[in-house]
């Protein structure tokens, strides 16, 4: 994503709903002190709300809280409505996301981890390096705006690695069936997350709604833009997901084809 050109200098106002969890943490820590972005407002739960980001957050990241976001005040997402916003990123769990989000994307450019908008017609499913192509989903912004209204879903986590490492294949050679195993991080499942007890010494199997969301979500960020709707690609794809003791990092393991022109080609040579 570039500046835009028309307000050069001019740094983007934005905030984050679901400030507390270690998604919304992810957000403060990339947000503060970025040259593009100017973070105004933090939003979480209505037992937040009132007190001091630092006194709220768990915070679990690398680097220590900000001094710039610790004394800021949590709001709840209700009072940053119509708040003037242009960017807000969202890391609301689902249940709460599906009544919230769509209040604010009609103000103001939403992005979504959460799924519940993902495979939405008019929502991008983006992955920057596979299918920025599809942003042309989104209305053109207004003469005097810095950004359009409307929504962009960011994928599942395994997905977009998936995604990343089919793209240039499908470009190549096409690909219509994939068998995709996961390894997943303990600190996907984020907060207050699995208990050591389960976890430790010990693989856990399907990850709840992890495979479904890999073999749907999957087909739209490969699919093509036409008409003004995505056409999913045709791919079939088959996910196994596992939780495994380390902190952080998903590891893929991927099997990927294409049957249909491995037979074209053979028919071709036996004529």
């Amino acid at each position: 994503m570039r500046t835009p050109n028309r307000h050069p200098g001019r740094r983007i106002r934005t905030a984050v709903l679901g400030a507390t969890g270690t998604v919304g943490q992810r957000f403060v820590s990339l947000l503060t002190g970025h040259p593009w972005f100017e973070l105004e407002a933090l939003a979480a739960s209505e037992r937040s709300a009132g007190k001091p980001y630092r006194d709220t957050v768990t915070w679990v990241q690398t680097q220590p809280l900000p001094p710039a976001v610790a004394g800021m005040p949590v709001q709840t997402c209700e009072q940053l409505l119509g708040g003037g916003y242009e960017l807000v990123f969202s890391a609301l769990g689902t249940r709460v996301a599906t009544a919230v989000e769509p209040e604010f994307a009609r103000d103001c450019l939403l992005v979504t981890n959460a799924s519940s908008y993902r495979m939405d017609a008019e929502v991008p499913l983006l992955v920057p390096e596979v299918n920025p192509d599809h942003l042309r989903l989104l209305p053109a912004p207004a003469a005097d705006a810095l950004l359009p209204t409307g929504m962009i879903a960011n994928p599942n986590c395994s997905t977009i690695g998936l995604a990343l490492a089919l793209k240039p294949l499908a470009d190549a050679f096409g690909v219509d069936r994939v068998s995709v195993i996961t390894l997943q991080a303990v600190s996907g499942a984020g907060l207050p997350g699995i208990s050591g007890y389960q976890i430790l010494d010990n693989v856990i199997p399907r990850i709840p709604n992890e495979e479904e969301k890999l073999e749907i979500e999957t087909t739209k960020i490969l699919g093509r833009l036409a008409g003004g709707a995505i056409e999913p690609a045709r791919l079939t794809v088959s996910a196994q997901c596992n939780r495994v003791p380390v902190v952080d990092g998903h590891t893929p393991c991927v099997s990927a084809g294409a049957l249909l022109g491995a037979e074209l080609a053979v028919a071709r040579t036996c004529r």
